[in-house]
């Protein structure tokens, strides 16, 4: 999700850094086309305000994983990663606030989150002011659990689950 809104702030095109691409060897490539193609597109790019995005989780490892695909297409480092539990942040206002929290579904024994769920609500409302928040369900049965009203759902296939993305307002 962070190289994903990092390449959608910074208008920079999906594949960027591939060097080479197939069409490169189609009978008819114009390589000047695809110079001057690639050159407008990179002239639109745009830089990314410091500490615009930022990622936590809760685990260290995925921390890692998470800085290590950054890095590829964010030489700066504008994304800020850190291990933290989303519960202790203080707070969050005026934000756009993207969260892919767990379902319980692949866990060895399938655990119920709906108190997470409600914490993560109690959260939005309390310490997320002036913000949205887009939060995915990958088990829907926890969308009445966070106790907010949703401002707009969208239908979300995701690893195979049928999930939803839910759009959450607050004031």
């Amino acid at each position: 999700l962070l190289c994903e809104a990092y390449l959608a702030v910074t208008k920079t095109p999906s594949a960027d850094r591939r060097s080479k691409f197939g069409f490169e060897r189609l009978p008819d490539f114009d390589a000047r086309l695809w110079a001057k193609v690639k050159s407008d597109a990179d002239s639109k790019l745009q830089p990314v305000s410091n500490n615009l995005i930022h990622g936590s989780d809760i685990d260290s490892k995925v921390v890692a994983i998470a800085q290590k695909n950054c890095a590829i297409i964010d030489s700066d480092t504008q994304i800020k990663i850190i291990q933290k539990n989303i519960f202790e942040i203080e707070k969050l206002e005026n934000a756009t606030i993207v969260c892919n929290p767990p379902y319980g579904i692949r866990m060895e024994h399938k655990k119920d989150l709906s108190a997470f769920y409600k914490d993560l609500g109690d959260f939005l409302k309390q310490r997320c002011t002036n913000s949205t928040a887009f939060i995915y369900f990958g088990d829907r049965k926890y969308i009445k659990q966070i106790g907010l009203k949703s401002s707009k759902k969208w239908i979300l296939s995701n690893g195979g689950l049928d999930g939803r993305l839910v759009k959450y307002v607050m004031y």
